[in-house]
């Protein structure tokens, strides 16, 4: 799938910025890591309801904690939860670390629902793990559609509510 998404970025994405860093888990090693680029910084989060038949990337500013029962009577379902590591390799096709937009590649039924916080849809440019956390790619919006476009997934854009 890496070299799937290496086409699309080289044919249809335009103008990227790319860069190499050390392996990153999470935010905090992030922002030691990955040199300064331009695009919003982001988090993402997979998680699934209550009973495990929905399943929801939701992506929202890197510096945005997000109040999960308050979202899950926004979109509505049961109880919202981290989803396993097991399932999100099963509907991602990746480990955790390197989640991000791009792994929705994996994802030809459009089982995972996309959820972008406004201000994620908003940004000029977005930065996305390429299925790996060792790369950093700034993605402008106008390639974010395109890439939408292309996996089929629409996204529900909203003020994803903040936690405490």
């Amino acid at each position: 799938m890496q070299e799937t998404l290496s086409r699309w970025l080289a044919s249809s994405a335009g103008d990227v910025q790319f860069v190499e860093h050390p392996a990153v888990h999470t935010i905090d090693e992030a922002l030691v890591h990955v040199p300064a680029m331009s695009g919003l910084m982001v988090k993402n989060l997979f998680v699934r309801d209550a009973k495990g038949r929905r399943h929801f990337l939701v992506i929202v500013p890197f510096d945005k904690r997000i109040d999960l029962a308050a979202l899950g009577r926004l979109l509505p379902v049961s109880k919202l939860s981290m989803a396993s590591p097991e399932r999100l390799l099963q509907h991602l096709g990746i480990t955790p670390g390197s989640v991000s937009l791009f792994a929705l590649l994996h994802d030809g039924r459009q089982a995972v629902e996309l959820v972008l916080d406004q201000a994620v849809w908003e940004a000029n440019a977005v930065q996305a793990h390429p299925l790996r956390n060792t790369a950093t790619v700034a993605l402008p919006h106008a390639a974010l559609v395109r890439f939408l476009a292309h996996t089929g997934h629409v996204p529900r854009i909203m003020s994803v509510p903040a936690g405490r």
